[in-house]
């Protein structure tokens, strides 16, 4: 029996060897076909029709054509070659290819659309490293089942919109090292089970607001070492999921532009990196996320906007570049998109900047008391009244016949109700109450007169 057993191997390794490529190694179960780092140049011929994993990495093999692997591969390394051409049907009827690495083949440039069509099962597609200028439209088309997309320090300097559409069990995109100069609106659209995007070390300037819309499971957001001296807020709001958060390593420009991402920051409750501001001169070194309030306090339209649906019970000072300085009182209801527009500057009573310019309110000067405090104006002292009032109040915005913002004189010698301003989105009630006046009501007057004349009767 023994004997038998030892005959039968015998046969089956004869068998295995005289069926393996030449300079190749093969093993069974499951069929493995390894001919890496030989120097070959090009598909050794005698591969078995049954081969499962084929590892070819670390040769000078120059063309992919068809015909030249089994239908059977589960795992196909070619990676670390001098591929220049791929047959569009190299890969056709590979209904079992699961990982593809094609990664640093750095002649490569160009592949065509259909290139990756058929390949259902894939779910690890490696195309770092290949001298790519840009990824052709449909070349990801039906795989749905891809997991990790590599295509970290190509050349790719443009993403078209919906390119990763039908990637839907995507969970890992590296796009790092590239050239890439923006983010569209559909750039990452389709890509609903991301967890980790890497963008680092590109030349992005501009991002849209709603770039990551789809990207509701991120967790890793890497964008550092790019060329960004903003980033709308809004675009990070969508990520709910989101924990780890780079940002260094951008020129950032810690104006009205920032706003938003300021805002954003403080309300991020994952790890982020430093955001070291690039300018203005006097804010540069310093970190974003850490700068007070009063930096932001003059901004306008967007931000401003941003800020009101943001925190319905923070009382905004400021509404214009220079901020309402006369402290007059606000009306009911926050301002509308005709009342403020992005770049549209309000003048305050002192208003003395220049349009377009960011206000320099560090060094500011202000009327000091003997003891160096600040001299408060009567203005000053009615907004801590109204402050004490209530928090929820909104600046007044309010337009005359040419379009200048006017403010309407506080009316001070007549006792009026004051009216309830509801939070931003919610309705006032039906009832109509409002907070507690200031002056008696007609009802207590009465009362008074009343006590008055029992006094005097008696």
């Amino acid at each position: 029996m023994t004997s038998k057993l030892f005959l039968v191997l015998i046969g089956l390794e004869l068998h295995i060897s005289a069926s393996c490529p030449r300079d190749c190694v093969c093993y069974p179960s499951p069929m493995t076909v390894t001919c890496q780092s030989h120097g070959i140049t090009s598909i050794p011929e005698g591969i078995p029709e049954n081969s499962e994993r084929i590892f070819l990495q670390n040769n000078r093999i120059t063309l992919l054509l068809r015909n030249t692997f089994s239908p059977s591969t589960v795992t196909l390394w070619l990676y670390s070659n001098n591929i220049t051409f791929i047959d569009p049907e190299a890969f056709r009827g590979f209904s079992l290819l699961e990982e593809l690495d094609l990664g640093d083949n750095r002649y490569l440039r160009f592949l065509d659309a259909e290139t990756f069509s058929g390949l259902e099962k894939l779910h690890a597609l490696h195309l770092y490293r290949c001298g790519l200028t840009f990824l052709p439209n449909g070349i990801f088309t039906g795989l749905h089942n891809l997991q990790y997309l590599y295509l970290q320090e190509n050349h790719i300097e443009y993403l078209q919109d919906d390119l990763f559409l039908e990637l839907v069990n995507l969970t890992q995109l590296f796009l790092h090292g590239n050239r890439l100069l923006s983010l569209s609106q559909n750039t990452f659209r389709g890509l609903i089970s991301l967890d980790r995007l890497l963008l680092h070390q590109n030349r992005l300037h501009w991002v849209n607001k709603r770039a990551f819309h789809d990207l509701r499971r991120l967790a890793t957001l890497y964008l550092f070492n790019n060329s960004l001296i903003s980033l709308p807020g809004e675009c990070l709001a969508e990520l709910g999921s989101l924990q780890y958060l780079r940002l260094n390593g951008n020129p950032w420009e810690c104006t009205c532009k920032s706003r938003s991402l300021w805002d954003w920051l403080q309300r991020f409750r994952g790890s982020s990196s430093s955001v070291l501001c690039e300018s203005p001169k006097e804010l540069k070194g310093k970190d974003l996320k850490v700068l007070p309030p009063r930096v932001f306090q003059n901004c306008t339209g967007s931000e401003l906007l941003n800020q009101i649906r943001t925190s319905p019970k923070q009382h905004p000072h400021h509404t214009g570049k220079q901020g309402l300085e006369n402290g007059h009182r606000s009306h009911v209801g926050p301002p509308s998109s005709r009342d403020i527009t992005p770049g549209h500057s309000l003048p305050g009573k002192n208003d003395t900047s220049h349009p377009g310019k960011f206000p320099d309110h560090i060094g500011k000067t202000y009327p000091t008391e003997a003891n160096g405090a600040r001299k408060k104006s009567a203005n000053d002292i009615h907004q801590q009244l109204d402050g004490m009032r209530g928090r929820d109040y909104l600046p007044d915005i309010s337009q005359n016949a040419q379009g200048v913002p006017t403010f309407p004189p506080r009316r001070r010698t007549k006792c009026t109700r004051r009216p309830r301003i509801e939070p931003p989105g919610i309705k006032k009630s039906p009832s109509g109450g409002g907070n507690p006046s200031p002056c008696p009501s007609s009802g207590a007057v009465v009362l008074t007169v009343l006590a008055t004349l029992i006094l005097i009767i008696r």
